[in-house]
């Protein structure tokens, strides 16, 4: 494990067993429902009306509702799937999407939450500065949040169970309401009536409402059984609460003019039976709202915090209870500067684009989860996949709907948010979701090429290095890096005796070549092959190697200079050609220079078509390369006289012409008695690398024959510099490559 890389691990803490004392109604339902039921229906709903009139606030409600109730079936399956800790949301996306994506979630909700409390403190306030105008609402919202911070300071469970009574008091309001009517003065005319805002204004502002599902996965980790009190928690709260959104504007539209909708946020006040019993309900409400968000928030901290995605200690719980006091001062914190914006309609947006952020990827988990099917994937609540992706979706299209620059700005806080959490190489001891992913990607896509056939114009180089111990011939891996650096597949193998393939050594082995490759950030798939001989274990890894289409097209190795091997390696030779496996065989410098410059890549054109274009393709790949790309690439080719000269020169710039190449051609005329490797020796001398063709075996040649040509080929290429002997073997014309 690198030494940068952090480890973070799944599970409860020692104390889990003790504090998991909530039920369905006390953990999920009842925190949920006061939510649900709160600040917005008493002071924003009648205003929602006004602005938009009865059909559109009834679409707002169900639109809204509708996102949130997808949202619980995706809760509900991801819960009845796994054992869910403390965290609620951040710990449902972490263990599904990884820890980078939670923490791309869990901070903003974090945040999210915090500013909740300040968002429904204000609310009370504004709410008690309506009754007595005296006291300021700033004030009023200190003095709350200190009261109830204290309160959550000391004991999740006092602070549940005094929720109970504020649910009592929240339905004598609601019966309160239903049983009123218009005053028997009737309702004054208002002097200044508001200005009406657009319908996803107005969708923004009322959001909030549906988020109180958020209150109940919050409280997760203190669940005897979270996946049944969550799903049977969170759908309940979210269907009463539609029920109780799409009857009350119903009721208010029937007798409150719209002026006075637009005007008076306590009009429910007005019209109740015992308008007192809403002021009990709104004070109530709004205060166990913003006890929910303010047991919710610490914890999604105390998770993070414990997966080492902020400083530990802010984790730390106290008690039998896990109490997450640390956290819960943070949460203050924030909280308190929420307060200080005293408005709304201001805090409103934010938390809708924080909450529907959450909700999507919420949505987005489960929906991969039954789009991927892994056997793991069973939960006793089924949702289909489509569902929660249509609910993701929904998420994502309302967001840019409310406000594409926040959702820009949202995207972008995640985004980096994520980077950051990449760039700490974070390593999870808990099975995420990407693999599947990937692997259902790769799945389609490899179906799909191998309906395809290969074309030059699509072309990409999957190499397969056959380099034994990296570290002994780093070149070869160097120098195939550079040619697929962004376009195309590496696989670096080496080859073992069976004396190495003791149990678990190969898995060692291919473990520790991969950390060495990823030090030196060089992306390629490894594999250790266990074979008696060498030339055995390389002839089965170019047969073998690759998956349906994606098999290595290209195969790069040594060469050998040992009379004893040349046998071997000519039948090697021999395998790979009719496989049409292409071949690349790297000689090192017999004086390598003490650095390399990356200054000059020679191609020397010789009369095969197939190797001409194909070293064509393999110098401009290396010269696109970061490495190369600095460096002089030169075409050069050899005639017999100077009338042939000028023919060949234009040929060749017609040839970078045409494919609009950054080279330089040179035509070198040879006298009858000149050996053309004499020539190449000379011309090539200043070369950082040379590629020069190689003959394929004929197919009546025998390898002894063939074996004799190549050690010839390496007798009379001595002294040049690094080279690459080349043969072409795909069918595949290259040269169309650059038309």
């Amino acid at each position: 494990m690198p030494e940068n890389a952090t480890t973070v691990t799944a599970g409860r803490s020692a104390a889990g067993s003790e504090r998991a004392s909530f039920g369905t109604f006390k953990g999920v339902f009842t925190p949920s429902i006061l939510t649900i039921l709160g600040v917005i229906m008493y002071l924003r709903l009648g205003w929602v009306l006004g602005n938009t009139g009865l059909p559109l606030t009834l679409v707002i409600v169900t639109l809204a509702s509708s996102i949130t109730f997808l949202t619980g079936l995706s809760i509900a399956a991801t819960a009845t799937n796994m054992r869910v800790g403390v965290g609620g949301a951040y710990f449902m996306i972490s263990r599904s999407l990884g820890v980078e994506a939670g923490a791309a979630i869990g901070l903003p909700l974090f945040f999210a939450q915090a500013l909740g409390i300040s968002f429904y403190i204000v609310g009370f306030a504004e709410s008690v500065n309506n009754v007595f105008p005296s006291l300021p609402t700033p004030a009023i919202g200190v003095v709350t949040l200190v009261g109830l911070a204290a309160l959550a300071y000391t004991s999740a469970d006092l602070a549940l169970k005094a929720q109970f009574f504020i649910m009592a008091a929240i339905a004598l309001s609601l019966v309160s309401f239903f049983a009123g009517g218009a005053p028997a003065e009737g309702f004054a005319a208002v002097a200044t009536v508001p200005e009406k805002e657009s319908f996803w204004v107005v969708f923004a502002v009322f959001f909030p409402a549906v988020t109180g599902i958020e209150a109940g996965i919050a409280l997760s980790g203190n669940l005897k059984n979270p996946g049944r009190a969550l799903p049977l928690g969170t759908i309940s709260a979210v269907l009463v609460g539609y029920g109780v959104y799409m009857a009350i504007p119903v009721f208010l539209s029937r007798i409150v003019p719209e002026d006075v909708l637009l005007s008076d946020p306590l009009i429910m006040r007005r019209v109740a039976v015992w308008g007192d019993a809403i002021l009990i309900g709104v004070w109530g409400a709004t205060l166990s709202s913003a006890m929910g968000a303010l047991l919710g928030a610490p914890r999604t901290l105390q998770a993070l915090a414990r997966d080492r995605v902020v400083p530990r200690f802010l984790g730390r719980g106290f008690g039998a209870s896990d109490e997450p006091r640390v956290a819960t001062a943070v949460a203050f914190g924030v909280a308190l500067i929420g307060i200080g914006t005293g408005s709304l309609n201001v805090i409103a947006p934010v938390l809708s684009m924080f909450f529907l952020t959450s909700y999507g990827f919420l949505n987005l988990s489960a929906g991969l989860e039954g789009l991927i099917g892994s056997p793991s994937w069973r939960p006793q609540f089924r949702t289909p996949w489509w569902t929660s992706l249509l609910g993701a979706f929904g998420c994502i299209a309302t967001m840019f709907m409310i406000n594409p620059g926040a959702t820009f700005i949202a995207a972008f806080v995640t985004s980096g948010v994520f980077y950051l959490m990449s760039r700490r190489e974070m390593r999870a001891y808990w099975g995420d979701m990407r693999h599947g992913i990937l692997t259902l990607l790769a799945r389609y896509a490899v179906y799909r090429l191998a309906e395809s056939k290969p074309d030059a114009r699509t072309w990409r180089p999957n190499i397969l290095v056959l380099s034994g111990s990296p570290a002994s011939r780093w070149y070869l891996i160097e120098l195939a890096d550079a040619l697929t650096h962004g376009s195309g597949f590496l696989s670096v193998a080496t080859i073992v005796p069976e004396a190495s393939s003791a149990s678990g050594r190969v898995q060692q082995m291919e473990a520790t070549i991969a950390e060495y490759l990823r030090k030196r950030r060089v992306p390629a798939l490894v594999e250790v092959h266990v074979a008696d001989d060498v030339f055995r274990g390389a002839e089965a890894l170019v047969q073998a190697a690759g998956v349906g289409p994606l098999f290595p097209n290209t195969i790069l190795l040594g060469e050998t200079e040992r009379p004893e091997n040349m046998a071997d390696f000519a039948r090697l030779i021999r395998l790979t050609h009719r496989l049409q496996r292409n071949l690349v065989i790297v000689r090192e410098a017999a004086t390598p220079p003490p650095e390399r410059k990356h200054r000059q890549i020679d191609v020397w054109w010789g009369g095969q078509r197939q190797n001409a274009g194909f070293m064509l393709a393999l110098g401009y790949l290396l010269h696109a390369s970061p490495e190369w790309d600095r460096a002089r690439l030169a075409i050069k080719t050899i005639v017999s006289s100077q009338e042939e000269q000028s023919v060949a020169l234009n040929r060749l710039q017609s040839l970078i012409a045409r494919g609009r190449l950054k080279a330089e051609a040179d035509v070198l005329v040879r006298a009858d008695d000149t050996d053309p490797f004499e020539i190449i020796s000379s011309a090539s001398q200043e070369a950082d690398l040379v590629f020069l063709g190689i003959r394929p075996p004929d197919p009546e040649e025998t390898l002894e024959d063939y074996s004799a040509y190549y050690s010839d080929l390496l007798a009379r290429s001595e002294g040049l510099p690094v080279t690459a002997l080349v043969l072409a073997a795909e069918d595949i014309d290259f040269q169309r490559i650059f038309d």
